[in-house]
């Protein structure tokens, strides 16, 4: 959802915009820059009151959230167009969010709620927006890639110059239809972006204890032709950099493209993981010197493009929109019975 600013009112001349995007030593405009900020805020803050939620039993089931990843899918979002189609994991909160759909029907689906964007029906893992062109939310681990690569070809077939986004994890990338797809793809070369969110830690386990050269998953696609780029998931101006030549390739017809996002999440694999496997020491050195929305906090300040108060006014309105998300999933009424029996494919 797309948070919208009323506390910078003074327009910019033109000398005064130039200069101020300058001094985000950035290809990001002002409004870019703040546009980033308030998106990866509203993942956050919502990921957060999700917490909250699964702690108090309102949200039920497995809840993989988001934060720390912020960037990847604020900075692809920010180079595709409408009508570009995306999927991904089960780790999907933030995807749907950066694809603009209302934080209440996310909630609501979290907690299985009649105003849930699956209708209370997908859950956590599962939730799906054709209007938005958002394919899930996919609980099989890898199965969403193949289905991209489907996204992609019917855009080919209809000639549109549309992209398909596949988002997937370190742990999927070992996953035998993961290699089956970038055949396929690369064949019939298909317009669509394979993201390798690679957050270093596969559930429970570190990539680098169960992959092999973990630290470059985006070269398996050179097997195939497939160009790749590693980017700093971390950062969402180079995310966005990669993401506009990632784009580009694929609208010209050159088939896919795979960007590997080196990413870091905060918080264990699921809500019930109490991520013991690492050390306290390392997300914290990971939050100090990395955390992707404290970069762009940082390049606001300095350049001068906003100032704490207006950013604090910014935070302010985000945790509104959330808590109020909150406070509908927690409302709203459960399913009707009778839902049981709908969007449901019968074979025979």
């Amino acid at each position: 959802m797309a948070v919208k600013s009323a506390y910078i009112t003074r327009k910019l001349s033109k000398a005064e915009k130039a200069e101020k995007s300058n001094l985000t030593n950035s290809g990001f405009t002002v409004e870019e820059e703040l546009q980033a900020y308030k998106e990866m805020l509203l993942i956050r803050r919502f990921e957060e009151k999700a917490g909250q939620l699964y702690g108090m039993g309102f949200i039920g089931g497995f809840c993989h959230l988001y934060i720390g990843q912020e960037a990847v899918v604020v900075g692809m979002q920010m180079a595709q167009k409408e009508g570009d189609q995306v999927i991904t994991s089960y780790r999907d909160h933030g995807h749907m969010l950066a694809c603009g759909m209302d934080p209440k029907g996310v909630m609501a689906e979290l907690t299985g709620r009649r105003g849930g964007l699956s209708k209370g029906k997908g859950g956590s893992m599962l939730l799906f927006s054709r209007e938005k062109q958002f394919f899930g939310g996919h609980g099989i681990v890898g199965a969403q890639v193949p289905l991209g690569a489907g996204l992609a070809f019917a855009n080919k077939y209809r000639g549109n110059d549309h992209v398909s986004v596949a988002y997937f994890g370190d742990g999927a990338a070992n996953q035998g239809q993961v290699y089956e797809t970038f055949n396929m793809a690369s064949i019939w070369k298909l317009p669509c972006i394979f993201i390798i969110e690679n957050n270093r830690y596969a559930m429970g386990t570190a990539a680098t204890r169960s992959t092999a050269n973990a630290e470059q998953l985006g070269a398996r696609g050179a097997a195939f032709g497939i160009p790749f780029e590693q980017v700093d998931g971390m950062d969402v101006r180079a995310v966005k950099e990669a993401a506009d030549r990632a784009v580009e390739h694929c609208r010209a017809g050159e088939g896919p493209y795979i960007l590997e996002m080196m990413t870091y999440r905060y918080r264990g694999h699921s809500m019930s993981d109490p991520a013991k496997y690492r050390s306290k020491e390392e997300v914290q050195k990971m939050r100090e010197e990395h955390d992707p929305i404290e970069q762009v906090k940082a390049r606001i300040l300095n350049g001068k493009l906003a100032t704490e108060d207006e950013l604090k006014k910014i935070d302010a309105d985000i945790r509104v929109i959330v808590t109020e998300a909150a406070e509908f999933a927690q409302n709203d009424p459960e399913p009707d019975a009778s839902e049981l029996y709908t969007d449901i494919y019968v074979n025979g």
